[in-house]
């Protein structure tokens, strides 16, 4: 997510994939980062003691379903959405900028179906009414 911007900016290693966009698209980028920020940090603040790196359940693990979790049951991953569609409007390099979302897509698919399987283990009818309630990434129309 961040070496090949990285190396994109302080090389011209990759300088033979790059395009142009207007200048608005760097701005959205810009917003898309900060948002994605904002997302992140306010899951991480509900989540508290129940986050964790990987798919585990710790003991007295709670059902999160306050603030942000009472809007989308992902934060998280809707984070890093927002900053792997941000990435190739501000690193305008097809390598650079893209090769995160592509592979991003990827681990999303694979990892919510775990965590949403995960959670249906432990929380049952619980979780599942919350999922009924609450969209994946995407805040549900009600």
């Amino acid at each position: 997510m961040l070496v090949l911007p990285i190396v994109n900016a302080a090389t011209d290693w990759l300088d033979f994939a790059s395009y142009k966009l207007p200048d608005w698209a760097g701005w959205m980028g810009i917003l898309l980062i900060a948002g994605a920020i904002f997302v992140f940090w306010r899951a991480h603040a509900d989540l508290g003691l129940n986050w964790s790196p990987t798919l585990e359940i710790r003991e007295k693990h709670e059902l999160v379903t306050r603030g942000i979790y009472g809007v989308i049951r992902h934060p998280m991953y809707a984070s890093q959405w927002l900053w792997v569609i941000a990435q190739p409007l501000l690193r305008q390099n097809w390598i650079a900028g893209w090769l995160n979302l592509i592979i991003f897509i990827f681990f999303y698919f694979l990892r919510v179906k775990a965590e949403e399987q995960l959670m249906m283990e432990q929380f049952g009818d619980q979780y599942g009414a919350y999922m009924q309630k609450v969209g994946t990434i995407i805040p549900k129309m009600r």
